[in-house]
C-alpha cells in the first residue's frame, strides 16, 4: 500500500532556484509544493512527516549511461546490486547499455531486460536498443514511448556491437525512430595506435599511455562523422562521454526555445580526473574514452558551463579488482560511479566549479528534458516523487567498507566528500534512508512523452 510523506523545512534546489519549502508526497506522486513555512492545507491521516531542516531537497538524478552487467556479466554487477548503489547515491532513474551478454540486438532481448529489471531494480529504469551492422530492421521497431534510445558503438565494444559499415550508419541515422546515442572513437585509429604501442612495450604498456592509444584524434574523427550524419538526416543525436577539447568545436548552444537536435554528455570521471592521475590510480581510471589532459578537462568544464554540454552522467561500468589488476591489454576499461556521482558533483560545487542549481540542471532536469522522460526530473506538482534529501555538511570518506558496488571498490577511495545522501524516494517509495534500504518495492519503467 502506498505511503504518504510530508517533507518540511527543506532547502529545495529546483529549476534554477534555491528556497525553503515543503513537499507533500501522496502515493507515487508529488501532491503539493509550498514555499517558506507554509504547509499543505489538507493531509491524509497516514502521512509521515519528515523534518528536513538543514537538508537540501533535490529531484532524483537521472543517469543516462550505465552498464549494470545484467545479463551475462553478473560477477561484476547486476540489476539489484548496482541499482541499490545508485539509490544510495541519489540516482533514482537509469538508462542502461546494450553490451551485455547476449547483446541487446533484438526487441525480444530488449523486453527480457525490462522484465528482469521489474523484478530486481530498486531504481526506475530504461534500456537502450543496441545497434550492429546487421540489425536495422530490429532497430526501426523500437517504441519511442517506452525505450530511451538507440545505442551505437562507433568504436570497439563487447560482442557484435561495433558499427563500422557506413551504409548501416546512414540507415540508422536516417531511419531510427528515437534518439540515437553514440560512443565515438575511430576504430582504425585505435588499432594503429595499439599496434605501435604493442611493438614498443609488448604487453606491459604503461596505463598513462591509454590516452595516446584511445587518442583525441580517434575521438574527434568519430564524433565529426556522427555530427555530419546527424546534420545530413536531421537525426536526434546524443553524443556520450565526450573527453577532448577538439570535440567541443562540434557543439553549439541551444535555440531560443532551448531545443537542440544534437546534444552532448560529459561524465563525472572526465570532469574530475586527468592524465596526471594515472600515476596514482593506473588501471582504476582506465575508461573508454580515455581520461585525457588537464587542458581537455578544462575544455569540458567550459562547455558544461556555457551550455554546449548538456548532461553529466557516469558511464558506470564495474569490473572486479582481479580483472583490473591485469596488465594493460587484458585490463578491461570502465569503473563504478553511480553511488558517488552526485556527491562528487556537489563537492565540485562546494569548490566553486559550478552552482548547486547547475548540478541539478545537468544531472536531473537536462536528462529528463533531452530524453523527454515523462513526469520526472523536476520537483513539480503532479510529477513522480523521485526525490533526494542531502545533508550538505556531513563529511565522510569513501572506503571499501561503505562501497556498495558488487565489485567492492571505487576510484574515489580515500576521497572526503562533504555532502551525504540521507533519503532517496523512488516513485514515492522511501527506498533508502541513512544506510538502510527498503526492498519491498521496485522501481518503474520509464516512459517518454515524445512528439517527434
Amino acid at each position: 500500500m502506498d505511503k504518504n510523506y510530508l517533507i518540511t523545512g527543506a532547502t529545495l534546489v529546483n529549476e534554477g532556484r534555491t528556497f525553503k519549502g515543503s513537499v507533500l508526497v501522496e502515493g507515487a506522486f508529488i501532491k503539493k509544493v509550498t514555499e517558506g513555512d507554509e504547509l499543505p492545507a489538507e493531509l491524509l491521516p497516514d502521512t509521515e512527516r519528515i523534518d528536513a531542516g538543514g537538508l537540501w531537497l533535490l529531484p532524483g538524478v537521472i543517469d543516462d549511461q550505465v552498464h549494470f552487467r545484467d545479463p551475462g556479466l553478473t560477477h561484476k554487477g547486476d540489476l539489484y546490486t548496482e541499482s541499490r548503489a545508485a539509490v544510495a547515491g541519489g540516482v533514482t532513474s537509469f538508462m542502461e547499455m546494450p553490451n551485455t551478454q547476449p547483446n541487446t540486438l533484438t526487441q525480444d532481448l530488449l523486453e527480457e531486460k525490462y522484465r528482469m529489471a521489474s523484478e530486481k531494480s530498486l531504481a526506475n529504469y530504461s534500456f537502450y536498443m543496441g545497434a550492429s551492422n546487421s540489425n536495422l530492421e530490429e532497430i526501426i521497431k523500437t517504441d519511442p514511448r517506452t525505450v530511451c534510445g538507440i545505442k551505437v558503438f562507433m568504436g570497439a565494444s563487447t560482442g557484435n556491437m561495433l558499427v563500422d559499415d557506413l551504409r548501416t550508419l546512414e540507415g540508422i541515422f536516417r531511419d531510427a525512430p528515437v534518439l540515437v546515442a553514440v560512443h565515438c572513437e575511430d576504430e582504425s585509429t585505435i588499432r594503429a595506435n595499439t599496434e605501435a604501442m604493442h611493438q614498443k612495450f609488448g604487453d606491459e604498456v604503461p596505463f598513462d599511455l591509454h590516452p595516446e592509444i584511445r587518442s583525441s584524434e580517434a575521438c574527434f574523427k568519430s564524433s565529426s562523422l556522427a555530427v555530419a550524419l546527424a546534420r545530413k538526416y536531421s537525426t536526434r543525436l546524443h553524443i556520450l562521454h565526450l573527453s577532448t577539447a577538439a570535440e567541443m568545436e562540434l557543439l553549439s548552444g541551444a535555440f531560443a526555445d532551448g531545443s537542440k537536435r544534437i546534444t552532448a554528455e560529459a561524465c563525472v570521471h572526465h570532469l574530475w580526473f586527468s592524465n596526471e592521475d594515472y600515476a596514482r590510480l593506473g588501471p582504476m581510471i582506465k575508461w573508454n574514452p580515455a581520461i585525457k589532459s588537464p587542458a581537455d578537462r578544462d575544455a569540458l568544464w567550459n562547455a558544461l558551463l556555457d551550455g554546449r554540454i548538456d548532461v553529466v552522467a557516469t558511464d558506470h561500468a564495474p569490473h572486479t579488482r582481479e580483472e583490473k589488476a591485469n596488465p594493460y591489454f587484458s585490463c578491461p576499461s570502465g569503473g563504478p560511479l553511480v553511488q558517488h556521482s552526485l556527491v562528487a558533483m556537489l563537492e565540485m560545487s562546494r569548490n566553486g566549479k559550478l552552482t548547486p542549481e547547475m548540478v541539478v540542471e545537468k544531472m536531473c532536469h537536462a536528462p529528463a528534458r533531452i530524453f523527454e522522460v515523462e513526469k520526472r526530473g523536476y520537483i513539480r506538482e503532479g510529477y513522480f516523487a523521485d526525490l533526494v534529501l542531502v545533508n550538505p555538511s556531513d563529511p565522510w570518506i569513501v572506503q571499501p567498507s561503505n562501497v556498495l558496488y558488487k565489485c567492492g571498490w571505487s576510484p574515489f577511495e580515500g576521497q572526503k566528500f562533504h555532502s551525504k545522501i540521507t533519503h532517496t524516494f523512488v516513485s514515492g517509495h522511501l527506498a533508502y534512508h541513512n544506510g538502510s534500504f527498503s526492498n519491498d518495492r521496485n522501481g518503474r519503467r520509464l516512459t517518454f512523452d515524445r512528439n517527434s
